[in-house]
Order: structure tokens, then sequence, then C-alpha cells
């Protein structure tokens, strides 16, 4: 099946992450549309495609999808227009909205957002998120294991995250525990290019409770992430995009330790996940099937964020369905 593939947006992370796999994928024809002409031509010159000058051009096409990889603090206003012209499926880098940049996420960004989904729905247009990080070789075999000796539901969850990793780490606790009920948080310590740790305990609708600090005060030299997810009959550990994952199943009498080999490294392992995320979504498209990963899942995040940082600011628990519904 050829599909048609535009992309709106063609900054680093177009030119880095997403057209490697998409050049070299069999039967795809791209196109362009960027606030900045000059790039987009560099673009279709090196891998192939064409240019539009607006969003009408790009839609005469008649895409097959939409890849909106835009930076996140324009990516409200691009969507809109977007959404505007009816694609029949749109793809989004995460996270979904963030005005003032992703480590300050706002609870309008959640609105923003919810607005996006709902404009979507009302056009008749599909839409799908990246999070990559659920492609990571060690996110698929947790997966796999959790499923397999059928480990149960999530009970405790306890996660360090440096701001680099943040929408990532969150959409993992979504995906190993589903959507959140309550949370108490606080803000302050190590500040960064204005962002301020926080720390919050939480609790899922499922019934599972933890912990979570977000941070940009960890180095990068060091590992960027370490979360512990606790089931009913077994216990997970993730370190950082390229560490191992260790395995606690207490049927067994020894613990896994599943490493990446040496020649995988965190830069190495971010990259791919990109092209496994294409393949499962472009599947997915060929195959007129469900996305791997909905558009809900976005702003699923968000929700997170938004009733954390709310929490923040009043100094009280927030209850998240009554105060950030997700209206859809």
């Amino acid at each position: 099946m050829a599909l048609k593939v535009a992309l709106l947006g063609t900054g680093n992370v177009a030119r880095n992450s997403y057209l490697p796999y998409l050049a070299q994928r069999p039967g795809v024809t791209l196109s362009y549309l960027s606030r900045t002409r000059a790039r987009a031509e560099a673009c279709a010159h090196d891998f192939g495609g064409t240019v539009a000058g607006s969003v009408e051009e790009l839609m005469a096409g008649e895409p097959d999808t939409v890849l909106v990889l835009t930076y996140e603090t324009q990516r409200y206003d691009a969507a809109r227009e977007l959404l505007a012209a009816k694609p029949k499926r749109v793809f989004f880098e995460k996270p979904l909205v963030a005005m003032n940049g992703q480590a300050n996420v706002t609870e309008d960004d959640f609105f923003k957002a919810r607005e996006l989904l709902a404009l979507a729905a009302d056009a008749g247009t599909e839409t799908a998120m990246v999070f990559n990080y659920r492609f990571f070789d060690q996110t698929v075999r947790a997966r796999r294991v959790i499923a397999e000796r059928e480990w149960g539901k999530l009970r405790q969850a306890t996660l360090y995250v440096n701001y680099a990793c943040w929408s990532h780490c969150i959409d993992l606790l979504g995906l190993f525990g589903g959507r959140l009920k309550r949370i108490t948080a606080l803000g302050g310590g190590t500040e960064y290019q204005g962002a301020v740790d926080v720390a919050a305990a939480f609790e899922l609708e499922s019934g599972a409770v933890g912990t979570i600090l977000g941070t940009s005060g960890c180095s990068f030299d060091l590992p960027l992430y370490e979360m512990l997810f606790n089931f009913e009959r077994g216990l997970l550990r993730f370190t950082d995009l390229d560490g191992p994952l260790e395995i606690f199943d207490p049927a067994l009498r020894y613990i896994e330790s599943h490493g990446l080999r040496a020649v995988n490294h965190r830069g190495q392992q971010y990259g791919d996940s990109f092209g496994k995320s294409l393949a499962g979504y472009l599947d997915s498209v060929e195959a007129g099937a469900p996305p791997p990963i909905p558009g809900t899942a976005g702003l699923e995040e968000l929700q997170f964020e938004a009733a954390l940082r709310r929490s923040v600011a009043l100094g009280r628990a927030v209850d998240v369905a009554t105060e950030f519904p997700m209206g859809l």
C-alpha cells in the first residue's frame, strides 16, 4: 500500500528522528510544510518529497496522515489550523501542548489540548501520539512479562525523573497503572531554566498509589530516571534510557537483569525507538486499525501535569476527574 505522509514542521526533530525512517520505508511519499520554507526545501532535497506553501496546499495532496512535529510551544496554533482542514489522521509529537515548553506545562495547556482533540473528533480526524519510550526494548519486554506471568494490577510506583524524560515517564506510569485519580504535590528546590523541582504523592483510578519527583537538577552524566513498578505478583525496575530492566518475580529464586549490549547506548536506544514507533503507527494506518497510542494518551499525560501544578500552586490535594475532566 502506498502511503502519503505529510510533515507539519521540519526542524531538528523531523530531520533527525523521523525522516531517516520515513525515507527508507517502502511505498511512502512525503510532503512538507514549515514556517521556514528553506527548512522544508532542505528536507525535500535530502529525503525526497514535495514542499507546500500552506495548509490548504498540503491537504490538496490528500495525505493519509499528517505528522505534527512543530515545537511544543507552537503546536496548539499549528494544530488548530490543520484540523480546520479536516485531515484523515494526525500524529502528534509530545507533549501534545506546552505553550511555555515541556518543563513548564500549565493548566491551560491541558484545556488547549482537550480543545484540539474535541476539534479532531468533530472533524472525524483520528489522532495518535508518539510516546516512543513505549517502544524501548525494556518496555516491550516488561509488558510481555506482566502479561505472560499474570502479575495482575499495579499496586505501587515510585518515579525519579529528569524533566528531559518527564512526559514519557508519566505516560509509562499511565501505561502500567492507568489514569490519575488524586494528587498532592510540592514545588521548590533546584531551579533550572525556570523549572523548579516538584514532588508528589498520587493515587490512580485503579487504586495504585505512589510518588513522583521531577527535576532538571540532575546531571546528564547520571541516569535520567529510575522507576519502580510493584504489581500484585512481581516488581519491575527501570533505570535510564539504556539501563537494565530488573525483574523481581517471587515465583522464581533469582533476579533477572536484562541489559542492552555494549553497542547500544542512550542515544542509539532513543533514536531507534522513533523508527519502531513510526513502524507501528504506519502499519496500523495500512491495516485500517486503531493507532498503537491514541491521541487521548497525550491528554491524559497533560491531565497529570496540570493537576500536579495546581496542587503545587494551591497547596492542596486535587481531585482530577472533577477539576480536569477529559470531556471526550
